[in-house]
């Protein structure tokens, strides 16, 4: 145990020294030494780390290739018949890359349909900034699908000129970036990160010429890439699985000349009447720049019959028309669709129609995306549409928070793919054809058992002054549970006063009513009695994939960029 001192200046007149020791192992850690290593032996051989493995740890499918491995990892080749110490068997615990508090590969099943996942998806994705008058770039595109983002939303609107077309936010002082260039950069990067499917959602400002120049970008710049649906109109999505490798479009698909007069009649009445309530980010996106059919001109109507078939059969997922009456909106028909949401009206939505939400995610996407207002890129609390079954929660990814640590931490599942299975009471139905009630109290289904240990790493990321300047840091750790309502719940631990390497050793119990949508966010904060308490650290890891014992858990940074050496020591266990 290595011991560190710290001089800190006090007061401008005079030093004063702080010894820090690093931790050695705690009790719970030297019991399982003791406990899995031959009896009066001082290491634990590779058979004794397997039975660890599998026994105390809950990973059956470990093998004895798996134990060497981790100790070739911690000895080298040339000592694996020594076995692990005590110290290399803590140092081996507090490994992230060896002892992960969740699964790094694919491993839920990906061959349901696209509506039996949450997706990880992006909103107004071309922004740098805020809403109103930030620059639209490739980069934070780029960014996106490099952290595992499926889903890119781009506004398509006429460039000066009206001979091509520019990604940027409508009405608003945003500077466009190029369409061309953000769909290249999205081919380059589109399966860095993950191999499941990319689906990109166009926001459609163009005249019909226009559509006709981006049915031949699209065709052009992403060849064998793209998915062409086989029939005009699906039945059922594809899966994920099915998809691996492939880039879908998903828009509104153009003016239909064989529609009724009553619809378009009806069509007219509803966006009259949302007109009157749209900010610069509309209200309903699914139906906001349509033309009504006796609207066109001659030379328009024309142009849409040339140029409707080449774009139209780009779309696999249809942004479906809104026909003004939502539970209308909402009966699952034989063809499948997209509908958007902000997220105010799902709320007030699911006040009067939970189950038909659910009902209609079921077959069908929702996508909700941040209500008009927050033209700073600040993001809303995902769980209300993920509890009604939302595939498309779209998320400012530029919107550093809370909010935004909890997309962060749903898509740490199924190896941080982009794709989550939705948990089956989200698509099932029981046998009277009733589906999931999210407005239902359900009764305590599992409690997880989280105790903290101790924290390192600090001292190696931060300067000496980064949190104090006269002395070393005050550490706690709060941790939540963010779900359903009856699931939330906030713990804190005791603040460790004046240490770089705190040593808590607190547990906590956390009752879940429903588990598959619970999030365990984990956050370290430095105590500061003048101001505001620092920020030290966090992550937020989905309960379900949560691996039992002990556990390395890594922290990230306030954009979600992980620590090289801040880490916490836990245990997770369930009952």
């Amino acid at each position: 145990m290595a011991t560190h001192t710290y001089t800190y200046k006090q007061f401008s007149c005079f030093n004063k020294t702080f010894t820090n020791t690093e931790p050695g192992p705690p009790s719970d850690v030297l019991h399982a030494f003791h406990s899995f290593s031959s009896a009066g032996a001082t290491s634990m051989s590779a058979d004794n780390l397997l039975a660890f493995l599998t026994d105390h740890q809950r990973e059956p499918q470990c093998t004895s290739d798996d134990s060497l491995r981790i100790i070739q990892s911690l000895k080298g080749d040339h000592k694996t018949d020594d076995g692990l110490t005590l110290d290399d068997f803590f140092h081996f615990l507090l490994r992230d890359d060896l002892n992960a508090p969740f699964k790094s590969e694919v491993h839920h099943d990906m061959n349901a349909p696209l509506s039996h996942y949450f997706i990880f998806t992006g909103h107004n994705s071309y922004l740098i900034g805020n809403q109103l008058t930030s620059d639209c770039s490739d980069v934070p595109i780029i960014d996106a699908l490099v952290r595992g983002v499926r889903v890119i939303e781009l506004d398509l609107w006429p460039n000066s000129t009206k001979d091509d077309v520019e990604v940027f936010h409508g009405r608003t002082l945003t500077t466009p970036v190029s369409l061309r260039q953000c769909l290249w950069s999205i081919r380059e990067h589109a399966f860095v990160t993950s191999k499941y499917p990319v689906i990109i959602t166009f926001e459609d400002h163009l005249t019909p010429d226009l559509q006709a120049v981006v049915a031949e970008m699209v065709t052009e710049i992403f060849g064998e890439l793209l998915y062409y649906p086989e029939t005009d109109l699906l039945s059922e999505f594809p899966s994920p699985e099915s998809l691996k490798g492939r880039i879908l479009i998903s828009t509104k698909p153009p003016i239909e000349y064989l529609d009724s007069k009553s619809c378009d009649d009806e069509d007219k009445k509803t966006k009259s009447a949302d007109k009157g309530s749209q900010s610069p980010d509309v209200t309903n996106k699914v139906e906001s720049d349509d033309k009504d059919v006796e609207d066109l001109n001659e030379s328009d109507e024309k142009s849409y019959k040339e140029s409707a078939p080449k774009y139209k059969r780009l779309i696999t997922i249809h942004a479906g028309k809104s026909k003004g009456d939502f539970q209308e909106d909402l009966k699952v028909a034989g063809k499948v669709k997209r509908l958007s949401l902000s997220e105010s009206k799902l709320e007030k939505a699911s006040e009067s129609f939970a189950p038909d939400i659910v009902r209609f995610t079921q077959k069908n996407i929702l996508r909700v995306y941040p209500k008009g207002t927050r033209i700073t890129s600040s993001n809303y609390k995902p769980h209300i549409a993920w509890t009604h079954g939302a595939q498309m929660v779209a998320f400012n990814m530029q919107g550093h928070g809370k909010s935004l640590w909890f997309m962060q931490g749903m898509f740490k599942a199924n190896g941080g793919c982009g794709y989550v299975k939705k948990p089956d009471f989200l698509v099932e139905k029981g046998p009277n054809n009733e589906v999931f009630d999210p407005k239902r109290t359900l009764p305590v289904n599992k409690t997880l058992k989280v105790k903290v240990y101790l924290g390192t790493g600090w001292s190696s990321d931060f300067s000496l002054t980064d949190f104090d300047s006269h002395s070393p840091p005050d550490f706690y750790v709060k941790i939540d549970i963010a779900g359903v309502p009856a699931d939330r719940a906030k713990k804190k631990t005791k603040t460790i006063k004046n240490n770089w390497f705190p040593v808590w050793e607190e547990e906590f119990e956390f009752p879940l009513s429903v588990p598959d949508l619970a999030l365990l966010r984990i956050q370290v904060k430095e105590e500061n009695r003048t101001e505001k308490d620092d920020f030290a650290g966090q992550t937020c890891l989905p309960v379900t994939e949560l691996k039992s014992g002990f556990r390395s858990v890594p922290l990230y940074d306030e954009k979600g960029e992980k620590y090289k050496s801040v880490k916490l020591l836990m245990r997770f266990q369930f009952k």
